[in-house]
């Protein structure tokens, strides 16, 4: 672990435990987190059968809740006390502890969800560790879904937001498109922005089998992000074309998130 990542780590508490409040991301804090939350749970059922789920750096257990009340046996663990503490509160066994380093046998679970932990994680080396130590506990032929953030629409943001673009193209742009690596000042602790086939190739450097890659949100995720209260008829048509265009590559990184799905072998 780099200074670098002390600092994102030191963020992260602060962040989650004091700034932010993350149960309310998936549901009410915008039209684009209940598009999220559908179709990241279509996604871990489709692949994943009714069993024992390790969910890792599940917040305050929002899917987590979801899947145990759909008759799955879930398991949550989270960096931050503030997260342990709402989804012990909610019905779940909850613990504190790091992604890195999980305090579970190897083979204990049908599955686990990574859908924060890469994107808080600077080096490629700490993300390895991270992918290799969710496969380590979950039985061959088990599932692992690792979830990352689209640098496409992380860019987006940052050139979008400006009158004009600047040349040349400040060396903070280009290391976050080419490199994925988070500029400056960010409020957000980001560690790392990937794109569809740089997931897909980290998922196999940790010895993963992926069956695909695909966006979670599509492309009028952004919208809802900021659009406020939408008709349904336009939360209808956005869940259409995020599954529509899931798979496709190049739309499927103008998702927000970009979810790898693998399995163990």
């Amino acid at each position: 672990m780099t200074r670098d990542q002390d600092a994102i780590d030191e963020r992260i508490q602060a962040y989650y435990g004091v700034q932010f409040d993350e149960s309310v991301r998936l549901t009410t804090r915008s039209a684009q987190g209940p598009l999220e939350f559908q179709r990241t749970q279509e996604l871990i059922r489709r692949h994943v059968p009714p069993g024992r789920v390790l969910d890792i750096g599940g917040g305050s257990g929002i899917h987590a809740n979801a899947l145990q009340d759909a008759g799955y046996e879930v398991e949550l663990i989270d960096s931050v006390a503030r997260h342990v503490r709402s989804a012990g509160e909610n019905g779940l066994t909850a613990r504190v502890a790091d992604a890195r380093d999980l305090p579970y046998e190897a083979d204990s679970f049908d599955a686990a969800l990574l859908l924060g932990p890469l994107y808080h994680l600077a080096s490629l080396q700490d993300r390895l560790t991270t992918l290799r130590e969710a496969a380590r506990v979950v039985r061959p032929g088990g599932v692992v879904l690792a979830a990352g953030l689209s640098r496409y629409i992380a860019f987006g943001n940052v050139s979008l937001a400006k009158d004009s673009i600047p040349s040349p193209i400040p060396s903070e742009w280009a290391a976050l498109i080419t490199e994925g690596t988070p500029g400056p000042g960010l409020r957000f602790p980001a560690g790392h922005f990937h794109t569809a086939e740089g997931l897909k190739s980290e998922c196999e450097a940790a010895g993963l089998d992926v069956i695909d890659v695909v966006g979670v949100e599509g492309p009028a995720g952004l919208f809802l992000e900021i659009a406020g209260a939408v008709s349904d008829e336009i939360r209808d048509a956005a869940l259409v074309l995020a599954r529509a265009a899931s798979s496709v590559p190049g739309i499927r990184d103008q998702s927000a998130h970009l979810l790898a799905i693998s399995a163990v072998h």
